[in-house]
């Protein structure tokens, strides 16, 4: 009782605070007397703190200090109140500190101090607040002092409610209680605030009206004032809730004022959030409604001009360009091939620094191509996506996959006919080849491995491709030699893949008749091309003696001894199946096979198999 003949509030307050630690070391001690302290500490803050509707302005700075060094005061005691206190005394606890729950006790007059009910809303067990969450409400509503925003209160409690939303009680009720709440704030950061601490309750309530009501309030207000950095935190936790609850996108686009409260947020938090938004649209099905299309391709826009490429690391801006290349892949206009063709060129306009999107769009474009064929549409469409394609290709920074996509894009031109697409499609592709040696010293071996595959892919393809009369049947192929010999990058076991292949094309080609064809008949082979031009065999030949020798060599090259003799049975069973055993032939296998049989044991059956193919060619 003396701690009351204390005048300065604050000293008045740590005596208490003294006492109380003494009293918690005693081995019994009455809870009769913290009650008695906080209450006394209540009646000093009424005196401190008038009510809110009878104050025009806040706090004095004085006064706000003094509640900051008397709230540790507050917090321990209500802690050391609450510590092992049985479920059936909870209700005698807030009674005497004049927080009763019962409605008729709070309908006559209630004592409750904002800031001490803060602290008893952290300490009350969940289980507890769940049975009574509306009481609690109106208990929260009733403590309007100035001691404690009555906001951080209703944001408390619904933090709380929200750690076992299956367990509240009366749902609806707290719900239309939140609703009276938040209609009396006009402020952006209060309404938010409390909007988010409730919103996991509506959403798993699936109260869908009431969550446009919600979002209605928050367009309301965000129109009449700028989003301030708190805001969009706030803001960003109500959209990250409202996009992990839904599973279908049209749903979220449905919402009240969705996208235009989108429309108004920047910064990072606008940018998590249009990743989320791609990442779940693009997650599982394809996306074929045009006016979700439209939205999300918006969204992908103002996500990609809010990443500042030249300043940040990839790790930074890698999930959120690998977010709208899924977009993009993952949008189908059906039937619709020129307005989707018309979607990749925007894309292609819209994202041109994301290289990756650039081989998805080419690849895309092809798809259409292809569809097309199938379909029966016009040839204009079909020139149009091979047109695309030309033109993106270059923009994409390396090379080898460059290589590919011609490549890819040269297939399909050739299944249509377009014999001029093709061509240009091929010598763009040779010309990347020339290039390749740019980034030498830095090439993996997944690198290695793509362009001996596209070499070779390269070498089927000139089966089926016209060739040139004026530069002649063998121009590419000897680009493809030069490549592999001046390259000593190349490891031998990869230049015999090559050279074993433009032994397979030379000898295809010699043939009177090709065993291959273009599905279109625009296609003319080069049987028929070169019939009659003596030059076009006597260029085969030419060739092929260069690559007889070169196989050798190469062969030679190779440092393991297993390796090499390996090696070696390969190059010679791939020039008896491909020719007729010549003088130059025999040789080059004769100095294959003591090649072979000097790396391999003598029982080796890959070297028994590949002497009984040779002495039956011979």
């Amino acid at each position: 009782m003396m701690t009351r003949g204390i005048a300065d509030p604050l000293a008045s307050a740590y005596c208490r605070l003294y006492l109380v630690q003494c009293a918690q070391r005693l081995p019994e001690h009455d809870t009769g007397f913290l009650i008695t302290c906080i209450n006394d500490i209540k009646l000093l803050l009424l005196r401190l703190t008038p009510a809110r509707e009878a104050m025009d302005r806040d706090l004095s700075g004085t006064s706000e200090v003094l509640l900051t060094l008397i709230e540790p005061t507050i917090e321990y005691i209500i802690r050391c109140l609450f510590k092992d206190l049985r479920q059936m005394e909870i209700n005698d606890m807030l009674l005497a500190l004049g927080m009763g729950i019962n409605p008729s006790i709070l309908s006559e007059n209630c004592s409750c101090v904002s800031i001490i009910l803060h602290y008893v809303l952290k300490e009350l067990p969940i289980g507890f607040i769940c049975c009574n969450a509306l009481e609690i409400l109106h208990l929260v509503e009733c403590a309007n002092d100035s001691s404690f925003l009555q906001s951080l209160n209703f944001k408390l409690l619904g933090h709380r409610l929200c750690e076992r939303v299956p367990e509240v009680s009366k749902v609806l009720l707290v719900v239309d209680k939140i609703f009276q709440v938040l209609s009396c704030y006009d402020n952006l950061d209060a309404y938010l605030m409390v909007a988010d601490a409730y919103l996991d309750i509506i959403l798993e309530s699936h109260l869908g009206t009431s969550l446009n009501v919600i979002l209605d309030g928050i367009f309301e207000r965000v129109r009449d004032e700028k989003i301030g950095e708190n805001e969009l935190v706030i803001l960003q936790s109500i959209f990250s809730k409202i996009v992990a609850h839904f599973a279908n996108i049209e749903h979220i686009l449905a919402l009240n004022h969705f996208v235009d409260i989108l429309d108004m947020m920047h910064g990072s938090s606008r940018n998590v959030i249009s990743t989320q938004i791609l990442s779940m649209a693009a997650r599982n099905s394809q996306i074929r409604d045009p006016t979700v299309i439209e939205v999300l391709l918006e969204i992908a826009q103002a996500l990609y001009d809010g990443l500042d490429f030249s300043n940040m690391r990839k790790d930074d801006y890698q999930h959120p360009s690998h977010v709208i290349v899924r977009f993009v892949y993952m949008v189908d206009h059906g039937t619709q091939l020129e307005s989707h063709l018309r979607f990749l060129a925007q894309c292609r306009g819209a994202f041109s620094s994301i290289s990756e999107l650039q081989e998805i769009l080419v690849h895309s474009s092809n798809n259409l191509a292809v569809r097309a064929m199938r379909d029966g549409n016009s040839c204009n469409f079909i020139k149009s996506c091979l047109a695309f394609n030309e033109v993106t290709i270059p923009a994409i920074p390396t090379n080898l996959r460059q290589l590919n996509l011609y490549l890819e894009t040269a297939e399909v031109a050739l299944l249509g006919g377009f014999i001029s697409h093709t061509d240009g499609l091929i010598d763009a592709a040779v010309n990347c080849l020339q290039n390749v040696d740019l980034v030498n010293g830095t090439r993996s071996t997944e690198d290695l491995s793509l362009l001996v595959s596209l070499l070779c892919k390269l070498c089927c393809m000139l089966v089926m491709v016209p060739g040139s009369l004026d530069q002649g049947v063998t121009r590419i192929p000897k680009h493809i030699l030069f490549l592999i010999e001046s390259q000593s990058w190349i490891l031998p076991r990869m230049k015999i893949k090559v050279l074993s292949s433009v032994i397979y094309l030379s000898a295809a080609l010699s043939q009177n008749q090709l065993p291959y064809h273009a599905v279109s008949g625009q296609v003319i082979s080069n049987y028929r091309l070169y019939f009659d031009v003596p030059s076009y065999h006597q260029e085969l030949l030419s060739l092929s003696g260069v690559i007889l020798q070169g196989l050798v060599n190469v062969v030679m090259q190779e440092s393991s001894v297993a390796v090499r003799g390996k090696m070696a049975l390969e190059a010679c069973n791939c020039i008896a199946s491909s020719f007729v055993m010549s003088d130059e032939a025999l040789e080059a296998c004769s100095k294959l096979m003591e090649i072979a049989k000097s790396c391999l044991s003598a029982g080796d059956k890959f070297l028994h198999s590949t002497l009984k193919v040779l002495y039956l060619k011979k």
